[in-house]
């Protein structure tokens, strides 16, 4: 292969790789995150000839796009930068998830110049490219620049270098909505929250919260699905504090946990003298629960003579005391919760349908922790809080290395597992830090993986910067190695 046809393989220029590897170099460092997106666009700016660049957040709680940080905008004050969902170019940018390449700025309709710094520029010298920040599956925001505008230009190859810069830099603008999240929820919730909130700001937990107040000021019988440690009993508290039933009783039984042959007692209650052992009456959780909420965790666990009852009183709201044949009512509402797809149960024979659908009046899902994205560190965040008051510990924060193990990990165990490496974590913790160290193992591992990926990446770029290196040496020296190394010297 003749050098220029190797060249030609190159997907990068000189100066590109250039760019990368300060970018690279910048974030790998333990700076400021605002002040580690400004250098990383100055890189941009100095060694690619882009005169503006913007660093965009969306804000989910807003459905809208933020300016973050940017540079080239001048020194004068202006009003915060946002569009809406789909509005302008970094709007449609950060909804279809797809760059955005605009050869000339006076064809394009859709660039709207919130920042005001185009206005008395002529747009038809002007190129602009805007690109979404990918974190996973989700885009969190938008890096967009411009440039002067050249017809021999390829803007397609500078779309493929802003997406790599963008996926540099996708953790810290993560990190960022994260912390302003946490923020937000602070405020609005007061420091450390409150008990029985539902925490997150993941588009599937907004869901859930939208579930709740929907359903919470209703009658309706309510089942919650999802993963061991996910917080459905979390959600059912939310569900009971939001109803007019909050100043009633919220009693939760754990079906999984009681004896076969002691449900029905546990549930309904039990006469004197109605079995071995029952001394005296006593009344079940149904009576306990009164007019307040009775909440059915691990419901796929009652026996099926158990589950006949509980359909009884789904249907008219009565039961007996086990060894009475006294008809009671119950007011209670009824939440049941199941870990195990419930269809599958019953097409095994497991569970009774009638009894399912009568559970499954309003389902709601909650979704695994793996699925929420950011959401973990704003968790983490909310245990460490607690968790320092209840210590009495002056514990505030996880460094970086601990927030990336926290963010690379999938959580089999969900929140609960999250909350027990947070509860470790601060009784460890020496200077006021959470830091990687005293995380449990399992969470390290995972880290370490992704680190190796990362750091695989970043040295395929820098080989391939070498290479070139060597080469324009080659050519400079005619092919004489001796002299071509001395070049390179």
């Amino acid at each position: 292969m003749s050098y220029m046809e190797w060249m030609s393989k190159l997907e990068y220029t000189r100066e590109q790789l250039e760019a990368l590897r300060r970018v690279a170099m910048t974030l790998a460092g333990p700076g400021d995150l605002d002040a580690a997106l400004k250098e990383t666009l100055k890189a941009l700016s100095r060694l690619l000839g882009m005169k503006r660049g913007i660093v965009s957040i969306y804000r989910r709680d807003l459905n809208e796009v933020h300016m973050l940080v940017a540079r080239g905008l001048g020194s004068k004050r202006m009003e915060p930068v946002r569009y809406r969902l789909g509005e302008g170019i970094t709007g449609r940018v950060v909804k279809s998830g797809r760059p955005v390449a605009v050869p000339r700025l006076d064809k394009e309709p859709l660039f709207l110049d919130r920042t005001g710094v185009r206005r008395d520029l002529d747009r038809a010298e002007l190129a602009f490219l805007c690109v979404p920040i990918r974190y996973g599956k989700e885009v969190v925001g938008a890096l967009s620049a411009d440039r002067v505008s050249d017809p021999e230009s390829n803007l397609d190859g500078e779309l493929r270098l802003l997406e790599e810069v963008a996926g540099l830099i996708a953790s810290r603008v993560v990190r960022r909505r994260v912390r302003e999240e946490n923020k937000r929820l602070k405020e609005s919730a007061g420091t450390g929250g409150t008990p029985g909130m539902i925490l997150g700001s993941s588009e599937a937990m907004v869901q859930v919260r939208y579930l709740v107040s929907q359903v919470a000021d209703s009658k309706a019988t309510i089942l919650l699905t999802g993963e061991t440690g996910t917080g459905k009993g979390l959600i059912a508290r939310s569900i009971h504090r939001s109803s007019p039933r909050a100043d009633q009783s919220f009693v939760q039984v754990n079906c999984g946990a009681i004896p076969e042959n002691l449900v029905e007692s546990e549930l309904f209650g039990h006469e004197r003298g109605a079995f071995t052992g029952a001394t005296e009456k006593r009344e079940g959780r149904f009576e306990a629960a009164g007019a307040g909420t009775l909440f059915l965790d691990e419901v796929d666990e009652l026996p099926m003579a158990t589950q006949v009852k509980l359909l009884r009183v789904l249907q008219e709201h009565q039961y007996e005391r086990v060894g009475s044949n006294r008809v009671k009512t119950t007011r209670a509402r009824i939440i049941a919760a199941s870990n195990r797809d419930l269809e599958k149960a019953v097409m095994d024979g497991r569970f009774r349908p009638d009894l399912y659908y009568r559970l499954n009046v309003f389902p709601i899902h909650v979704p695994p922790l793996r699925e929420r994205g950011a959401d973990v560190t704003l968790l983490a965040d909310h245990f460490i809080q607690m968790y320092a008051r209840e210590f009495g510990k002056d514990v505030s924060r996880m460094d970086t290395p601990a927030i990336d193990m926290f963010m690379a990990y999938h959580w089999p165990g969900n929140v609960r597992e999250l909350e027990n490496a947070i509860e470790r974590a601060v009784l460890l913790a020496k200077d006021g830090v959470i830091r990687a160290h005293l995380l449990p193992p399992s969470l390290q591992m995972k880290t370490m993986e992704s680190r190796a990926q990362a750091r695989g990446r970043l040295e395929q770029l820098v080989a391939s910067y070498e290479m070139e290196l060597i080469v324009d040496a080659l050519k400079d020296a005619g092919g004489n190695q001796t002299r071509a190394a001395e070049l390179l010297e």
